[in-house]
């Protein structure tokens, strides 16, 4: 199994917590981590821009990954959203597989 860590910001803690609950229950990710408020910084349409925004940590398949893109793309406020994809090399086995079960659109809950 290909797991995959993937990551995206939101606006604000309810628009976090809402795609979290879709992603999850769409079986599009096993979990996702919802972070505390940062402060990000960086450039849009020529801009130095400042924001409060909340980071997601989405554990997900690579077989899943269009489908989440396509998820957080259709659930998110952004123009252009954060979405970046990171391989996982190594994890516990058990952990993994339960991943791998969560993202199986089929599949039961462990």
């Amino acid at each position: 199994m290909d797991a995959l860590l993937v990551i995206t910001t939101l606006p604000d803690a309810e628009a976090a917590r809402a795609l979290a609950r879709r992603l999850v229950e769409q079986r599009h990710a096993a979990c996702v981590n919802i972070l505390s408020p940062c402060q990000s910084v960086y450039r849009w349409q020529g801009r130095l821009e400042e924001a409060r925004e909340v980071p997601l940590l989405v554990k997900t398949s690579a077989a899943r990954y269009g489908a989440l893109e396509e998820a957080i793309r259709a659930g998110h406020p952004y123009e252009l959203p954060e979405i970046i994809a990171v391989p996982v090399a190594r994890g516990l086995p058990a952990y993994l597989d339960w991943v791998a079960n969560e993202t199986s659109p089929g599949s039961e809950s462990c």
